[in-house]
């Protein structure tokens, strides 16, 4: 990875170069040339003027010598014939860089042939001077032509080479750096990704004070992942050993009764049956838990909604908790309306949350249990209060996390942690949200609420 930024990093360097010495050669040689043309057009501007102004001027050395003086390539004289044609044209030159016309309205005309610049000044002469200046009896215009050789910047390139190369030799230094800067932290981010999935779920990716925000944020990210995997791993542990625990306990008590039922070493047969068959029911209702949670997190969980009251639902879970309640030295009480807390619900399924969550209350309630339903908003909210202990503020956000058992004040019932979870899936899987308010008096206490959108009342049967 550190080659290949390394390599892009210089490609641009390069690139950039390239285009900068070239656009630079052809900026140089445009300046020079347009230089030159300006520079040629008021020279030639004097000349003319002199020629012009020295009627008795026919030696043609002085032409020499002011070609010398002026530091010109070639200083000449052309002529334009009647018809158009131009004579004595030096070269490079050609008849047609020569614009005629403008030359015959007394314009002047400039242009480059390469790096030779040329300009070209209309003259007024006498028919002598023409004869013996120019040798152009035919020519009815004279013109004066002077051309200039431009120094090609390409002679230079030297210069640029040596400089191009000072700027490549620093581009391949910051190039190795900034590559080196950028792919450190992203070899140790891989470097401790490959440890956690060996196992190593403690490997961390260490970060530097003067590391890049962006780079920062994902060696972070990386330390949450490895985090939130050792902590997922734990609860996994400690869910096993619970299950295990739960497992073992009416497994012994069954075992242990049966044998002494087989044994005869139990007078009371129906009290022991009635111990293997509550032992038994128990084991029923983890293992129904077990597979609740696995259907609801492959998503195989069915639900048959449909518009249900919730009150007489929940009052009808309440009531049969009531002799459980009286054996545990609770009350037990029930604040709903008679009617029209409608909500879009599978009615078995929120009867199942409702349970989960008025069994959970009972585990842990010092004298009492409320259930309500009320409106709230555009909600119907189902809530149960107990008068325990309450819920830490540490265990308050993962009360409803899958596996997660809470440390709080030991409850009538330990279970396996999984009722709660399984309220969070079905309350979402039917649209709504279950949320842990606590504590909720100064002595502590919880409260769950289960919200659900409310729905209209369906219209009455025909003929009601």
């Amino acid at each position: 990875m550190r080659r290949r930024i390394t390599i892009a990093i210089l490609s641009v360097v390069i690139g950039t170069l390239v285009l900068t010495v070239v656009g630079s050669l052809f900026l140089v040689r445009r300046a020079a040339i347009t230089t030159a043309e300006s520079e040629l057009t008021t020279e030639s501007g004097a000349l003319s003027a002199f020629v012009d102004g020295s009627p008795a001027l026919t030696d043609r050395h002085v032409l020499d010598v002011l070609q010398r003086v002026g530091g010109f390539d070639r200083l000449a004289l052309a002529g334009i014939e009647p018809g158009g044609g131009v004579l004595n044209v030096p070269p490079p030159l050609v008849d047609p860089l020569l614009n005629v016309p403008a030359l015959r309205s007394g314009a002047t005309v400039a242009g480059n042939v390469g790096d030779v610049v040329f300009v070209a000044q209309p003259l007024t002469l006498t028919n002598r001077q023409r004869i013996l200046l120019a040798g152009l009896p035919a020519a009815d215009v004279t013109v004066l032509v002077v051309t200039r050789h431009v120094a090609n910047p390409v002679n230079g390139v030297g210069y640029f080479v040596l400089v191009a190369g000072v700027v490549l030799v620093a581009g391949v230094v910051v190039a190795a750096l900034l590559a080196r800067r950028i792919s450190a932290p992203i070899v140790r981010a891989e470097e401790a990704t490959r440890q956690m999935a060996g196992g190593n779920l403690a490997a961390t990716v260490p970060v530097h004070r003067n590391e890049s925000p962006e780079l920062a944020r994902l060696a972070l990210a990386v330390n949450t992942l490895g985090a939130e995997l050792s902590r997922a791993q734990g609860l996994e542990r400690d869910f096993l050993l619970s299950v295990s625990h739960e497992l073992r306990t009416p497994l012994t008590s069954i075992r242990g009764y049966a044998d002494a039922i087989t044994d005869g070493a139990t007078d009371d047969v129906a009290g022991a049956a009635g111990v293997i068959a509550g032992e038994a029911r128990r084991l029923e209702r983890l293992v129904q838990d077990l597979l609740d949670l696995a259907r609801l997190r492959a998503r195989q969980f069915s639900l048959h909604v449909q518009r249900v009251d919730c009150a007489p639902v929940v009052r009808a879970v309440a009531d049969g908790f009531q002799p459980e309640a009286r054996a545990l030295g609770v009350a037990l009480g029930t604040a709903a309306p008679p009617s029209g807390t409608w909500v879009d619900a599978d009615p078995d399924r929120l009867g199942q949350i409702v349970a989960n969550l008025v069994e959970n209350a009972l585990a842990f309630a010092a004298g009492g249990v409320e259930v309500g339903v009320e409106h709230a908003g555009g909600a119907v909210a189902v809530s149960v209060t107990d008068d325990g202990p309450g819920v830490s503020a540490q265990d308050l956000p993962h009360i409803f996390d899958r596996l997660y058992r809470s440390d709080r004040t030991e409850s009538r019932h330990k279970g396996a942690g999984l009722g709660l979870a399984i309220v969070a899936e079905l309350a979402a899987a039917m649209g709504g949200t279950v949320q842990a308010q606590s504590p909720v008096t100064a002595s502590g206490g919880t409260r769950m609420v289960l919200r659900l959108p409310a729905a209209p009342a369906p219209p009455p049967p025909p003929g009601a």
